[in-house]
């Protein structure tokens, strides 16, 4: 991060990337200086609730995050940067997103946690958007425009006032990644709780990460000593959605191995919140993959010079088609099939975590519910695309091109005709047994 009495003396100058966050209630001038080589400017958690007319002279700006102000509308100006490929407005204010302020170049929009109820039909002119996030706002429909973004990979409108999915959404060719829960339209299935654990005879002992929706502890308990994981849900929407919603998909995905086991749901937090109680993961274990970057926008990135054996793959792909068909068995839709929410061992067991995308739907309602299966499905293929790219074991080509005729299976453009995951659990199975 730089200051702003480094971008005032000119000691930034050339410089490609520039993170402000001191409280800024104007858009600095001096910015502007470095407008011939500026790409990625972040001027997140300050105060500013506008931008320059003259913005546009960043000509080579590529990504702007402004989360965390105290803009109302999203700013025209928007529209003036000619490479803008990125921009995320999250946790402001905002209530009005005018045409005007759609740069129809953007690939990647962050607009959560605001107060947004229309969106403009100028978002379906946007050809190249892949990843739209509108989580905790307003809306009460999508415009159908928006079918014209024919490459939206991933789409997350949970926690809005939707009153109905619109039809076209379900035959998106290229949509993988769906977050839908909390809207008007969602069912609120019956839910058995776990065994309740009193937060009193917990022994919290450090903080083992955090995620959106909450912070996960290791944690002991006061009966026998026993370590477990103990996930503490934040209680405010995040990128995903509600952190209730994840928490009752956990619960409702029932025992798999390919699951951390759920041991109970925790009463008695002293500030009130909700969590659940885990078995602890073993520390051999570790994940698969890492994140989107701002450049491969929706695809996993992974360590350099890491590789996995045929074995390694057809375990990890088994274990995950196997969850996955009995998530959906359970009218249950993940939301965000990963790599980087994978995690394995050194011989290829797999778990698989982070619910905070999950979303239920009603297995009853034939055709919906197979295309919300087949949208997974086609996550599940870009998962098989990163592992056959991991995959450092040439010997059985018979097993390799059966997968990747899989892959290209789970990633046909047409919705229809990709297969389930049962079917992909008996064939990657199959192979298991054959290697």
């Amino acid at each position: 991060m730089q200051t702003l009495i480094q971008l005032k003396r000119g000691e930034l100058k050339g410089a490609v990337s520039l993170t402000l966050s001191e409280g800024l209630e104007h858009f600095p001038e001096e910015i502007f200086e470095l407008s011939d080589t500026l790409e990625r400017l972040d001027l997140s958690s300050n105060k500013l609730t506008a931008l320059p007319i003259d913005f546009g002279r960043l000509k080579n700006l590529k990504v702007f995050f402004c989360s965390e102000n105290l803009f109302t509308a999203l700013p025209e100006v928007l529209a003036d940067c000619p490479l803008l490929d990125t921009v995320g407005f999250k946790s402001n204010r905002i209530e009005t997103v005018p045409g005007r302020a759609i740069n129809l170049n953007l690939r990647w929009l962050i607009l959560t946690n605001n107060k947004i109820s229309v969106l403009p039909p100028e978002i379906g002119r946007c050809s190249r958007m892949q990843k739209l996030m509108l989580a905790g706002n307003q809306l009460t429909e999508l415009p159908d425009e928006l079918k014209n973004c024919q490459g939206l990979s991933l789409l997350r409108v949970s926690a809005n006032r939707l009153t109905a999915l619109p039809g076209w959404l379900l035959t998106m060719p290229k949509l993988a990644w769906l977050a839908i829960s909390g809207n008007r339209f969602n069912i609120k299935p019956d839910v058995l709780p776990p065994a309740f654990i009193d937060w009193a005879n917990l022994e919290i002992k450090q903080l083992l990460g955090e995620g959106a929706s909450g912070m996960i502890y290791k944690a002991a308990t006061n009966a026998g000593g026993k370590e477990v994981a103990v996930k503490v849900f934040k209680g405010a929407v995040t990128s995903d959605g509600f952190p209730e919603d994840e928490m009752n998909a956990y619960i409702a995905a029932g025992h798999h191995p390919g699951l951390a086991k759920l041991i109970g749901q925790i009463k008695g937090n002293p500030e009130g919140k909700t969590g659940l109680v885990m078995e602890l993961i073993p520390p051999r274990f570790f994940n698969l993959g890492m994140p989107p970057s701002l450049a491969s926008c929706t695809r996993d990135v992974f360590k350099e010079g890491f590789n996995l054996s045929l074995n390694q793959v057809l375990k990890i792909a088994t274990t995950i088609a196997s969850l996955a068909a009995q998530l959906h068995r359970h009218g249950i839709m993940h939301g965000d099939l990963y790599a980087h929410n994978t995690l394995i061992d050194e011989a290829g067991n797999t778990l698989f975590s982070d619910f905070g995308a999950a979303s239920f739907y009603d297995i009853t309602d034939e055709q919906p519910a197979r295309a919300f299966e087949r949208i997974e499905v086609s996550a599940y293929g870009y998962l098989l695309d990163d592992l056959l790219f991991l995959c450092n074991e040439k010997g059985n080509e018979s097993i390799l091109k059966k997968i990747t005729e899989l892959k290209n299976e789970c990633l046909a453009p047409a919705i229809s005709s990709r297969p389930g995951f049962e079917y992909l659990t008996a064939e990657l199975g199959r192979l298991l047994e054959l290697n």
